[in-house]
């Protein structure tokens, strides 16, 4: 089959030829007709992750090496499964989403259906090969999610934005009627937090965003305050409607960590989820005295998708805007997604 692989970390993907992936066991394969991209596939190209002072993580040093076939966000229609796979042959020829956060299948974590807290993960599109290919193999019909009735396009996006997105306001302990929730960046998946959050019942959210498009963006979406981090009067804004009681960082750099946590009233919290890159300095005593909580947030287990997608289905989640791009020309949509210039998220279409 075809497919595209990262084959030298720092180069353009490039289409190799792979065998085609034959079940065994309980597993299943899947002929993938969409796939997300994801801003975490920018780190997978580059191999590295920035972990600020000069310090870098190198993904080699942690198992994994090219090739690499990406895609986490991964939908398409069964096609064949193993000798023991739990699911009947009326399912072939379905569409499914892949829930792509596997680990080991044998820890306290994995037998929990939270996989994606597991020590030595086996997620898809990572660690496995994903859906940057005509064909996928899932270890299990379990990780497969129903999405009848739902645009393919946008449906394969909620395996890791929507996904990412729900996990991390889930995580918020805050008045959602009278409390103010603030997002920091709409990039693909700070945009899904934003119709999600709404889907949630989050009442009064603010966007943070340096792009004056992302920012009318986030106002056409419901956002009920929209700024510009760097301006001077940024955090006074916040400040004039009682302050922040949550929020969530989906840059993870640290100018958007720190005007995120200033600008948290006494008791808020901050969830951090983006992986741009970075460090920063802590005064540990104002943590006490201002009572903040400051939390991370990574992805989401099978339970959580789940959730999400029957969200969706009842019609209480706001499509974002995707677009398709055509999968040969997958080294021009991860230019335009390095260069920032998507509004909402890509997605891969085979055929």
């Amino acid at each position: 089959m075809k497919a595209y692989a990262v084959t030298m970390f720092c180069e353009p993907v490039e289409e190799i030829d792979v065998a085609d992936p034959v079940p065994k066991g309980t597993e299943v394969v899947v002929d993938v007709t969409r796939c997300g991209l994801c801003h975490s596939d920018l780190h997978l190209q580059d191999g590295t992750y920035d972990l600020g002072d000069g310090k870098i993580l190198s993904l080699a040093d942690r198992g994994i090496k090219p090739p690499v076939i990406m895609g986490h966000e991964t939908l398409g229609r069964l096609s064949a499964k193993g000798p023991e796979a739990p699911i009947g042959d009326d399912q072939i020829g379905k569409t499914f989403l892949v829930y792509p956060w596997l680990g080991c299948g044998e820890c306290e974590m994995c037998l929990s259906d939270r996989t994606n807290m597991c020590a030595k993960p086996s997620s898809v599109g990572v660690h496995r090969p994903g859906g940057y290919a005509q064909k996928c193999l899932v270890p299990h019909p379990k990780y497969l999610v129903d999405v009848t009735g739902i645009d393919p396009t946008l449906a394969s996006t909620y395996a890791c934005s929507g996904l990412t997105a729900y996990s991390a306001l889930k995580k918020l302990d805050m008045d959602k009627e009278k409390g103010w929730l603030l997002i920091l960046g709409l990039g693909g998946v700070g945009m899904s937090g934003l119709v999600i959050a709404k889907a949630l019942g989050f009442r009064n959210i603010a966007v943070a965003d340096i792009d004056e498009g992302k920012r009318k963006l986030a106002e056409e979406h419901g956002a009920s305050l929209v700024l510009d981090p760097r301006d001077a009067g940024a955090l006074e804004k916040l400040a004039a409607v009682g302050g922040i009681g949550g929020a969530v960082d989906f840059v993870g750099a640290r100018p958007t960590a720190e005007f995120g946590i200033a600008a948290l009233k006494r008791g808020g919290s901050y969830v951090i989820v983006g992986l741009y890159g970075g460090s920063m300095s802590l005064s540990l005593p104002l943590l006490v005295l201002r009572a903040i909580n400051l939390r991370s947030s990574y992805v989401g287990n099978l339970v959580e998708l789940r959730e999400l997608i029957d969200l969706v289905k009842a019609g209480k989640v706001a499509p974002m805007p995707v677009e398709t791009v055509p999968v040969a020309k997958v080294n021009e949509a991860i230019g335009r997604l390095r260069a920032g210039k998507v509004s909402g998220r890509l997605v891969l279409a085979q055929g």
